[in-house]
């Protein structure tokens, strides 16, 4: 059968490697064309490498890997019949990971499902047999989180802290049958052994790229920070009015953002200074407005952006933030998708934060920070009353951009969120 190599795949001249930071597939396993295969973590984005064809899978980098572009890190046996390994060709046996060394002990037999890569490591660091471990994993499958669990116990009944109990059962809660003890497990990275009091991991390229540019963003760039704050009322009104036609319209909710991105929007066309940046002595000023907005993700804060936001209407805006949210979160976010953003907003208002000093996406000159909406009093007209109310927050490069122009930007987007009549007879 032939042999399909499976290799990191180029993502931009900027990339050069990344760590291979999940498998989505078992050694051994059937896959099938354009399958995930394997999750790539870089600098700049997280994305999947898929299967090209159908066929047998051979792991030959481990999870955890730092790998380079176009390196090696699995093999597809091509069109292979059936669940049944081929006799000849050479191969090592699926069940063995090319990473793992040649010294070590032969991997135990497991009764259960077949062990995953990190369960058999750990069986050859510990000695013990996943064959007589409980396995809580899906269908009964002992997991990493299982052997590490049984490795604690063996510690325990070495160390003497608890006697084994009588007759040969299990310890209890480990799922483990009492045996001779081996040698202390070192746990993984990523989790701690019984009453470890710290986990340490590695940051991952995407949290590295981050902190170094916003490191980069506090050491190079004058930032001042200005904050006004909001009535939502007539924003809030528009949406709770026309939700269910702009629903049913477009196919997707009506939410804040997509007001604060054409509010942003109309104040750079009336304030252009801040839609600029500095080229060494130079200073670069934009005549488009592709506009960035902030996703929280789990491996980390990605900015795609949304292009030509003042040709776009309200259904477009929502629709490209859904879908870019979505592809944020499930790592298919691209490198073209990150690039060429003028300006940013975020909104830590969805974790409830009151107020914050958002940091500049560099070389940006301005970001919005969008905060909770409180229900607050307030003075209208002599009067005190309770409104919907929301701090804001404008970080800019003092470089280029003075405070008059800063306090302008913001309270244009003040007026037109407070008065979104205002988008529509361009005043």
């Amino acid at each position: 059968m032939p042999l399909l190599d499976v290799k990191i795949p180029s993502m931009g001249e900027s990339i050069t490697s990344g760590v291979l930071a999940k498998w989505h597939v078992q050694d051994g396993d059937l896959v099938k064309r354009d399958q995930p295969l394997f999750e790539l973590e870089t600098d700049k984005i997280t994305s999947e490498g898929t299967a090209e064809a159908a066929g047998r899978v051979t792991l030959k980098v481990a999870a955890g890997s730092e790998v380079k572009i176009g390196q090696l890190v699995a093999t597809i046996e091509v069109a292979a019949a059936g669940d049944r390994r081929p006799e000849t060709g050479g191969r090592p046996p699926a069940a063995a990971v090319n990473t793992e060394p040649k010294t070590q002990k032969p991997e135990p037999k497991a009764s259960t499902a077949p062990a995953s890569p990190a369960v058999r490591r750990l069986a050859a660091e510990t000695g013990i047999d996943p064959a007589v471990v409980a396995g809580r994993g899906k269908g009964s499958r002992v997991t990493k989180a299982d052997m590490l669990s049984a490795a604690e116990a063996a510690k325990t009944l070495e160390t003497g802290d608890r006697k084994p109990e009588a007759g040969g059962q299990k310890a209890a809660g480990a799922g483990l049958e009492p045996r001779t003890p081996n040698p202390e497990p070192v746990a993984a990275p990523d989790q701690p052994a019984g009453a470890a009091r710290h986990t340490r991991r590695k940051l991952s390229p995407l949290r590295q790229r981050i902190a170094q540019r916003l490191v980069q963003a506090q050491h190079e760039a004058a930032m001042l920070t200005t904050f006004n704050e909001v009535d939502m009322s007539a924003v809030r009104e528009l949406r709770v009015k026309y939700q269910e036609e702009f629903t049913r319209r477009y196919g997707v909710k009506l939410g804040f953002m997509s007001f604060f991105l054409k509010a942003v929007v109309r104040a750079l066309q009336e304030v252009p200074a801040i839609n600029a940046r500095i080229e060494g002595d130079t200073i670069v000023e934009n005549h488009y407005y592709d506009i960035g907005v902030a996703i929280s993700t789990d491996r980390g804060l990605v900015v795609p952006v949304l292009r030509d936001c003042e040709q776009i209407g309200f259904g477009e805006v929502e629709r490209q933030l859904a879908d870019a949210a979505r592809r944020a979160r499930e790592g298919k976010i691209t490198l073209a998708d990150l690039e060429g953003g003028v300006f940013t907003i975020t909104n830590g208002g969805i974790f409830g934060s009151l107020l914050s000093t958002p940091i500049l996406n560099t070389p940006q000159c301005g970001i919005l920070g969008m905060h909770a909406i409180q229900d607050r009093p307030v003075a209208v007209n002599g009067q005190v009353v309770i409104r919907p109310m929301m701090y804001l927050a404008f970080s800019y490069d003092h470089r280029i951009v003075d405070g008059r122009e800063a306090v302008t930007f913001l309270v244009r987007v003040k007026q037109v969120l407070e008065d979104p009549a205002r988008l529509l007879l361009s005043v």
